[in-house]
């Protein structure tokens, strides 16, 4: 029987995800994650090939190796199995979970021979066992039951995101009527209701457009513009989540790739921006904290982190609200090691100081970094 998550219906959590791709065919998946904390173990963290896990508490028999190594933003502190909130594995897989707040609904018992899954676990267990979005969508099917179990202390509503180097972008639902698999989405996911849902609101805005509009005749009297952006008027701009997915299904359709992997993901991170939550503009009135783990609890939902993972590269690329500029592992490089690492976030302002370079009067000045 399918149960509805009601432990955590008073979180407002947010969360953004969208994939893109640039001009030389790289595939990019992003998030932002907009919550009011962050549990203070999370890092950046890097899981080898070979990792032994269990999917569910309860479940001591659930145990799994890991075929593939991952690396994204998550935890080690927990004894049954790393967890990721998202990341990319070694074969290009990645995608992630937001909040999926009044409508995910989990089953009680697992359906038959199927693997019992606590839903904050699925994020590693697919990356660490599926290369591609087309296993994901396999496994969900057909080899594992997403179970209302409490982990930490709670049971998260959860929908997820998944894409691949073939550019299929898939959100996976779980509701009251079972799980739903939409595949070959618009590549942007939200929060609360449900993709059909906002796939369904983008109707409402077809007017939007990249091109201004041009002078307008009214009595008699002829307008002229004055400003730029009038072809996105209605474009709503809030933090809810229908807005957020507006937004960002408008700019990825008319947002100007990058040629390269270095300018596609500097661009995601911008467009990634549009839907961030500034702190102290969403304010939540009862603070969740983050179960059983320490960590900053504020009375604001804001967005902690933003990351952009590239399919090809295998680079996994991060920002802090505290710190923009703009980090990365190479899960390429990190493949040999045989044990999970992590590496700070860094939410700390990191300045880059620019100072004069010794020059003759006659030259210019240039000026050189103090980093």
């Amino acid at each position: 029987m399918l149960h509805p998550v009601s432990s955590l219906s008073e979180l407002g959590a947010g969360c953004s995800a969208m994939s893109w791709e640039t001009g030389d065919r790289r595939h990019l998946w992003g998030r932002n994650l907009d919550f009011n904390t962050l549990a203070s173990d999370s890092r950046i963290t890097y899981i080898p090939r070979g990792t032994s896990y269990a999917t569910c508490e309860q479940k001591p028999e659930s145990r799994f190796c890991s075929a593939y190594a991952a690396v994204g933003t998550g935890l080690l502190s927990v004894s049954l199995s790393p967890l990721l909130y998202e990341g990319i594995n070694d074969q290009g897989l990645m995608g992630g979970q937001l909040y999926y707040r009044e409508f995910a609904c989990y089953e009680d018992f697992p359906r038959p021979g199927t693997a019992p899954v606590q839903p904050p676990v699925l994020v590693y267990h697919l990356l660490a066992q599926c290369a591609t979005v087309a296993e994901v969508v396999h496994t969900l099917r057909e080899e594992l039951t997403l179970l209302d179990l409490p982990l930490l202390g709670a049971v998260p509503p959860l929908h997820w995101s998944f894409s691949d180097r073939t550019g299929e972008t898939i959100v996976v639902e779980p509701d009251r009527d079972g799980l739903h698999i939409y595949r070959n989405t618009l590549g942007v996911m939200t929060n609360s209701p449900g993709y059909p849902w906002h796939r369904t609101n983008l109707l409402n805005y077809a007017g939007i457009r990249d091109l201004d509009h041009g002078a307008m005749e009214l009595a008699g009297q002829q307008l002229t513009p004055c400003f730029s952006g009038s072809g996105a008027q209605g474009l709503p701009g809030d933090w809810s989540s229908p807005s957020r997915f507006v937004r960002l299904a408008f700019l990825k359709t008319y947002g100007v790739k990058g040629a390269t992997e270095s300018a596609g993901v500097g661009a995601m991170f911008r467009l990634l921006q549009s839907a961030a939550f500034p702190l102290g503009m969403v304010r939540v009135p009862q603070p969740e904290s983050p179960g059983s783990l320490a960590g900053d609890v504020l009375p604001y939902d804001y967005t902690v982190y933003t990351t952009v993972a590239c399919a090809e590269s295998l680079r996994f690329y991060w920002t802090t609200y505290e710190n923009q500029r703009i980090q990365f592992v190479d899960l390429s490089t990190l493949h040999h090691q045989t044990r999970p690492m992590q590496f700070e976030l860094g939410r700390w302002p990191d300045f880059r100081e620019l100072v004069p370079a010794s020059a003759s009067p006659a030259s210019p000045i240039s000026f050189v970094s103090s980093l």
